[in-house]
């Protein structure tokens, strides 16, 4: 399956500051740096020379070096601020490879705070993408819908809806809603140079199992991918056990 994906780039970016957890992309996430999980579901796709971990810090450096992961470069600390694009960092890494010669077709990003995305997850996000497209996106299935279950408070204090629409049928109301969940962007690198992705019009979905798309940003979060993870683990042993 290594060379399936050949015309792609797995980008994982991971800076050092965190605001929320310290040090949360080498935290030990059920015994591994949350770095590895990303760089372990794109393993199964991809050799190393695929694979980029973009960060600005030695020590995320040395804990992927730890792992056999060789980074190609560090990131500037430009691109390491709060305020700091992901984008930016996107066209950096394809900045560099041009330079060293190399282009892709596909920039592949995979954010570290997915750590319950599979490979699985990866390559048949892949797979529905086109020359046509300008980017996949996995998603996550909204339960409700937004135009009828959002409020917003007013300036009395007192809610109101967020979207004032009326429904004249209840059909309406039964559309099918998703969120972009964080976990996997397929984008066409070509489309990239024409146009910023807030620019992307042709963006196609993947829908993720929920379980998957736990994405962490607070210690809560991190606290319920980790039951979820020994949860998934020990069913996996009874499993093996059984058979």
């Amino acid at each position: 399956m290594k060379d399936r994906l050949t015309d792609s780039l797995v980008l994982i970016p991971a800076r050092g500051g965190s605001k929320g957890i310290p040090g949360k992309n080498i935290r030990l996430l059920a015994e591994k740096p949350l770095i590895l999980y990303s760089i372990e579901s794109a393993r199964k796709l991809l050799a190393d020379e695929y694979i980029c971990l973009s960060t600005d810090t030695d020590e995320i450096i040395s804990v992927a070096n730890n792992y056999q992961l060789a980074v190609p470069f560090k990131r500037p600390q430009e691109l390491a601020q709060d305020n700091s694009s992901t984008e930016d960092v996107i066209r950096h890494a394809i900045g560099y490879y041009k330079s060293k010669g190399r282009t892709f077709k596909y920039i592949i990003l995979l954010q570290p705070t997915s750590p319950l995305r599979t490979s699985n997850d990866i390559l048949a996000a892949y797979n529905l993408i086109t020359e046509e497209d300008d980017m996949v996106v996995s998603v996550s299935q909204c339960k409700t819908s937004p135009f009828y279950n959002l409020f917003e408070e007013d300036s009395q204090g007192f809610l109101k809806k967020t979207f004032d629409i009326y429904y004249s049928q209840r059909q309406e109301l039964q559309k099918e809603y998703f969120q972009f969940n964080g976990a996997i962007y397929i984008i066409r690198a070509e489309a990239l140079k024409e146009k910023k992705m807030a620019a992307f019009t042709k963006i196609k979905k993947y829908v993720m199992d929920p379980v998957n798309s736990v994405d962490i940003d607070t210690p809560e979060d991190w606290k319920y991918a980790e039951f979820l993870m020994k949860d998934r683990d020990a069913k996996n042993n009874a499993l093996k056990t059984s058979l």
